[in-house]
């Protein structure tokens, strides 16, 4: 309990003004966060829903995290069915060094790193198979019809959080998209206005 306070206390002091995170002090074992997608991505402007348990052994263990996808698949890392791979939770292929440290790991750097490194500009090298090819002009063009997909099923996703906002973020989902456009299918118009090199 007394780490779990520890992390509390770390993102209190530390998240980002694009990440959010619900405490519960019932469950403390349990976090929810919301990721806004950075921009100049295929996930700009979106929301991004993660469910975190920590695990009995914490912090000798990772937390498990949870993705809520909607069903829709939209990046490498992140699965249809919900799995989260990333290698600071020992779900993703990665040198020791990139691994979950009890000592020194954090949630916050958990969410921090899906935001920097999952949801990033260019997704489809996400891939280790396809990384070192991302000099390749063939490889590019495939990582553009990649992100146009995933800008699909983002805005997909999006719909379904706007019809049926996920617990306890209710006003949080209404006031961000309202702030944003009037409808998540509006923002394909806005993205294609700041970012052309999405759909050149």
């Amino acid at each position: 309990m007394r780490q779990i306070l520890h992390e509390w206390k770390i993102l209190d002091e530390n998240l980002p003004e694009t990440i959010f995170v619900r405490v519960y002090e019932e469950r403390m074992d349990l976090l929810s966060a919301v990721i806004i997608g950075p921009a100049e991505t295929p996930y700009h402007d979106g929301l991004f829903f993660f469910d975190i348990k920590f695990q009995n052994d914490y912090p000798v263990s990772p937390p498990k995290v949870h993705f809520r996808s909607g069903g829709y698949y939209l990046n490498p890392n992140l699965y249809a069915g919900g799995k989260v791979c990333l290698s600071l939770l020992n779900t993703w292929h990665g040198k020791n060094s990139e691994r979950w440290n009890p000592k020194m790991s954090t949630i916050l750097q958990v969410l921090v790193s899906i935001q920097g490194l999952v949801l990033n500009g260019k997704p489809y090298f996400n891939e280790p198979n396809i990384l070192h090819k991302a000099f390749m002009k063939t490889e590019e063009e495939k990582s553009l019809s990649y992100n146009r997909k995933a800008f699909i099923q983002s805005c997909k996703l999006m719909m379904v959080f706007v019809r049926h906002p996920p617990k306890h973020f209710e006003e949080f989902v209404t006031q961000h998209f309202r702030e944003r456009t009037s409808h998540p299918c509006c923002m394909q118009g806005l993205y294609e206005r700041r970012n052309n090199w999405f759909f050149s």
